[in-house]
């Protein structure tokens, strides 16, 4: 069982509006990109675990799961997202930005990882990390990393690189603070609308087996599509889990880019 204005926003939605594009050419670097079927497959069937050593709900290679994935906030709609994925119990990976989002709502922070989300890092100030030398990307994500354990009394595993630009040095310092990177497959544009039925068709559009969905939830149509994406979805049979349970028994290993294929 799960347990259980845009005024001053428009400056983190115009820095983010990029990262909704499918960018998986890892800022044409070369990095390679691990599957979840892979990351399962390479782990065998003995451990019973997923990343982070927390117990399975579900056998993602038996059952068909999608992740449902929220960059960029916490935000003042999330309490009200956090009441949806409580009412249909279901879970959720929270990509977080430290700076006017972790440190402005902490305890929408903890209620997270309290109801027993997945909490990872979207770095501090949504910085295109490939642009950036070596000390900048660590205090990037580390200055999040510290944010988020001050709060919650755990450090993410989990990061998502702003528009899914990655390189080798990007790598490396995810490496050196026990971060892998995780990309999507489906993405709803949400920053390009307001239109809640629009964003809901989009996603609906892509979904897949093993399928990773990037929603922001610092956007007004957002949580307004979630409920109705959820139960189609749950129509269609699909399981939603965590992104370490839709990789168990694998674990996300730092450093290592995890993305779907594409539908």
């Amino acid at each position: 069982m799960f347990r259980s204005r845009l005024g001053r926003r428009r400056g983190t939605a115009a820095v983010v509006l990029a990262a909704a594009s499918l960018m998986l050419t890892l800022g044409g670097c070369g990095v390679d990109r691990i599957t979840p079927q892979d990351a399962r497959d390479e782990a065998g069937t003995d451990d019973k675990a997923g990343a982070g050593g927390s117990a399975r709900r579900v056998d993602c290679a038996e059952v068909k799961c999608i992740a449902l994935t929220f960059d960029a906030g916490p935000a003042k709609d999330t309490p009200r997202l956090l009441d949806i994925l409580k009412e249909k119990q279901v879970p959720a990976t929270f990509f977080l930005l430290g700076k006017k989002h972790v440190d402005r709502y902490p305890q929408v922070v903890k209620r997270i990882a309290d109801e027993g989300h997945e909490v990872a890092n979207h770095t501090w100030s949504h910085r295109i990390l490939t642009g950036l030398d070596k000390a900048e990307v660590r205090e990037e994500l580390a200055l999040t990393q510290t944010a988020v354990e001050k709060i919650t009394g755990t450090k993410p595993t989990l990061m998502r690189p702003p528009q899914g630009r990655t390189d080798g040095t990007v790598s490396e310092v995810s490496k050196e603070l026990g971060l892998a990177q995780i990309l999507w497959s489906v993405t709803a544009k949400d920053y390009s609308t307001n239109d809640s039925a629009l964003i809901r068709q989009r996603v609906l559009d892509q979904a897949g087996r093993d399928g990773i969905i990037l929603l922001h939830d610092i956007y007004d149509g957002t949580v307004p599509a979630v409920p109705s994406i959820i139960d189609e979805l749950k129509n269609r049979g699909f399981t939603f889990v965590t992104v370490p349970e839709l990789l168990a028994p694998g674990k996300a290993e730092p450093g290592a880019v995890y993305a779907p294929q594409a539908e």
